[in-house]
């Protein structure tokens, strides 16, 4: 274009619709720079036992490059009584690739409480790969079968391809 800029779409708002322009020399695949964003979520009520199980959160992306990372970030809807808590662990596919180094990262005391909250963490991945990736939370009681995750509350899963 003659005035330097690239146009890379149109955006409609409820004021109409325009073009998004991009200056010239702007290097949107350089380093650091969010390729896509992709969302799931959850409201599934999933009661967990002492030994991880799946939430039903779960959220696929297929990388562009394998030079890219994947930032995920979790905001995992929890409920527990008193005396109680659990962790989440995350997932690629089958492998785990981070577990809580304790099984209470979500933990009340006392027996009357009844807690619901959200266990949030964000996690930056490097899979080296240019298939279909997907990511699920797993979720562990500490003490008992009372820690639940998506009780009344809705579960995200948030994941952004970072140009390498």
């Amino acid at each position: 274009m003659a005035d330097g800029t690239l146009k890379v779409g149109t955006i409609t708002t409820s004021s109409g619709s325009g073009t998004i322009t991009i200056p010239s020399g702007v290097n949107l695949t350089a380093p650091g720079h969010i390729l896509q964003v992709i969302q799931g979520s959850t409201s599934t009520s999933v009661t967990h036992a002492t030994s991880y199980g799946d939430t039903t959160l779960t959220a696929a992306i297929t990388p562009s490059s394998t030079s890219n990372k994947v930032l995920v970030r979790i905001e995992q809807a929890c409920f527990t009584g008193g005396n109680s808590g659990g962790s989440i662990k995350l997932m690629r596919d089958s492998t785990s690739i981070y577990t809580p180094s304790e099984n209470y990262a979500y933990y009340f005391d006392g027996s009357s409480i009844d807690a619901r909250n959200y266990h949030c963490y964000s996690f930056l991945d490097s899979p080296s790969s240019t298939n279909s990736l997907t990511y699920k939370t797993q979720g562990i009681s500490y003490n008992s079968t009372a820690f639940k995750t998506n009780t009344s509350f809705t579960s995200f899963i948030t994941l952004m391809e970072v140009a390498g």
